[in-house]
């Protein structure tokens, strides 16, 4: 693992459990708050699945720029 992908999982990372400190402290009923985190939960799995076929993509056309300059 590179270090730019250790500090971005870090700050991934750290802004979910932010996020989560944060849902629980707030003053509202145990039902609403499982809905929020369930919400905000599936909000970032679909952000990081975008990141990721967003990396893949560009991975996959350095490769493919890398094969044909060789």
């Amino acid at each position: 693992m590179t270090t730019t992908t250790k500090v971005i999982l870090g700050l991934v990372g750290a802004a979910a459990v932010g996020a989560a400190v944060g849902m629980l402290l707030a003053p509202e009923k145990g039902t609403d708050l499982r809905r929020n985190i369930k919400d905000s939960a599936g909000k970032w799995s679909d952000k990081l699945s975008d990141m990721w076929q967003n990396g893949k993509k560009a991975a996959e056309k350095a490769s493919s720029r890398m094969q044909t300059e060789m």
